[in-house]
């Protein structure tokens, strides 16, 4: 039987799913949740350098997803 195999979100990693935290973000809240809810889901090995790294490309993330103002001037 094959395993359902993820992939973590920060060092890449492929296991078996059991081994990771799956981290969700629920709608329409936006809120992240350990393993709880239906929802957005990504993968993380359960270590804290790869926390670390998953929290900061998911504020990456919601910074480039947000519009944000742009400005030219035409000298």
């Amino acid at each position: 039987m094959v395993t359902n195999q993820r992939r973590c979100l920060s060092c890449r990693r492929i296991a078996p799913k059991e081994e990771f935290w799956r981290v969700v973000r629920l709608y329409p809240e936006h809120q992240v949740q350990l393993d709880q809810g239906m929802g957005r889901s990504a993968y993380l090995c359960p270590n804290a350098s790869c926390l670390a790294v998953a929290q900061k490309k998911i504020a990456w993330v919601d910074r480039s997803r947000r519009p944000f103002p742009i400005s030219y001037t035409n000298s």
